[in-house]
């Protein structure tokens, strides 16, 4: 395989956009490339759990080359509009995570992992006082993110800015409510049944949130399991 450095795939992906490039780069916009970007990402997210699974990369840098195209490609339009480059990226990110780990590059002392999440979210909260389209803090959490991981993220923050928490015993409570409510609506009157399976799945969030179990993973890793067995099953 030929050997490529940084400088050549900027100086390809501005040649799929010039001119005499492809047609179908030419016309790509940030908002035409945000599906791609989606589903990129979640591309990459199976190609690491293949790698889990059988320790052969070689999916893993492919998808991890198509994340770096849409990174690049979003870059390159912009520098067409005049507006940053992807050097004003490399910057950004750079000095967001040197001002992020004041533990390493700065002289403050951390205690464990716990406490470098702490300083990460507090440092990132003052960070988002300067950005004027965020109306609060849940707002930070984008929409399109999975809705189990919107969810939790979402709880955390209600915890973590307003003081706002539900206990393991009244989550489990509101549960059962939910199962009972659930019982009831399905055979007597369904109108409100989406309600309650979301008042349902948004319990089981934050069970997930108090436990400190990643629900969004915690899923797949069933449904990958049920998957299986049901393969297994029907080559009986």
């Amino acid at each position: 395989m030929a050997k490529y450095s940084f400088e050549e795939l900027r100086n390809i992906i501005k040649t799929l956009r010039s001119e005499n490039g492809c047609p179908w780069d030419k016309e790509q916009t940030h908002e035409s490339l945000r599906p791609c970007m989606i589903e990129e990402a979640a591309e990459l997210a199976a190609s690491i759990r293949i790698y889990r699974e059988t320790k052969d990369d070689t999916n893993l840098i492919e998808e991890l080359g198509d994340v770096l195209l849409q990174v690049m490609m979003h870059s390159q339009i912009a520098e067409e509009e005049g507006r940053f480059t992807v050097d004003n990226v490399i910057d950004e990110i750079s000095e967001k995570m040197i001002r992020r780990h004041p533990h390493v590059f700065c002289d403050i002392n951390v205690a464990d992992s716990e406490q470098v999440l702490r300083n990460w979210e507090e440092i990132k909260q003052k960070e988002k006082e300067t950005q004027a389209w965020i109306t609060s803090p849940l707002r930070e959490v984008p929409i399109e993110l999975p809705a189990l991981i919107r969810a939790q993220k979402v709880l955390k923050k209600m915890d973590s800015v307003y003081g706002i928490s539900q206990n393991l015993e009244e989550t489990i409570e509101n549960i059962k409510q939910n199962l009972n409510e659930i019982e009831v609506q399905s055979v007597q009157d369904n109108s409100k049944l989406d309600e309650t399976i979301g008042n349902l799945l948004l319990n089981c969030a934050t069970i997930a949130k108090l436990s400190k179990v990643h629900g969004e993973q915690a899923l797949t890793d069933r449904l990958d399991e049920l998957i299986l067995c049901i393969e297994e099953q029907k080559k009986v």
